[in-house]
């Protein structure tokens, strides 16, 4: 089996509705994304995933984040824009994407440098 993960980021506000504390004010983060895809084929130039394709494929998913307020945009207009939900949503979004030659493993969203969430369905 062979795993493949590239990582890519968004800068964007939120507030946290419901939440008691600070994290219900208006904050922001740089959101760093990482995904893992598997594979037990090599194509015939001897790749389980082209890398290119794969952090394209992310980044296309992450652009529409990029420099907003993410309580404005869906789904995150009707549930919290978690490090959970955003791992969640990318994940079900990535899903899409992919060929069936691989299987997407896991979804890990860093709020900060200290600070990791991984999803895995």
């Amino acid at each position: 089996m062979y795993e493949l993960t590239v990582r890519d980021h968004f800068d964007a506000a939120h507030t946290l509705r419901g939440y008691q504390g600070e994290c219900s004010r208006l904050h922001g983060h740089t959101w760093d994304v990482d995904v893992t895809i598997a594979g037990e084929r090599l194509d015939s130039v001897g790749i389980v995933y082209d890398f290119k394709r794969l952090k394209a494929d992310l980044h296309g998913i992450l652009q529409s984040y990029d420099h907003a307020f993410l309580d404005e945009v869906r789904p995150f207009d009707e549930v919290n824009a978690t490090a959970e939900n955003l791992a969640r949503v990318v994940f079900e979004h990535l899903s899409e994407e992919l060929d069936a030659s691989v299987r997407l493993v896991e979804v890990s969203v860093w709020e900060s440098p200290v600070a990791k969430l991984t999803y895995r369905p």
